[in-house]
């Protein structure tokens, strides 16, 4: 899994529409193997990125939990220890 794309369910306050196009353009990027498209792609990429994002809003929009929602700080305090302890 690319580590650019982020856990978005189950936050309080909700994911952004920012952060959902964000994990949509770093898919795109991912599965195209491109980071910036060729202007001759440009319109193609684009287009999966907005096709991306809104799928994935109606995903996380549509998904249950009985879960309590996750704090945004908790869970970035605990990624920067692991990586404290994965680097140093």
């Amino acid at each position: 899994m690319c580590r650019n794309i982020r856990p978005l369910n189950n936050f309080e306050p909700p994911a952004t529409r920012d952060e959902v196009s964000a994990a949509a353009l770093q898919f795109v990027r991912k599965v195209s193997g491109a980071t910036k498209p060729s202007q001759a792609n440009q319109e193609v990429f684009d287009r999966a990125v907005a096709e991306i994002a809104h799928i994935t809003q109606h995903l996380l929009d549509d998904l249950v939990t009985t879960a309590p929602p996750k704090n945004r700080e908790v869970e970035a305090e605990k990624a920067r220890e692991r990586a404290r302890l994965r680097y140093g």
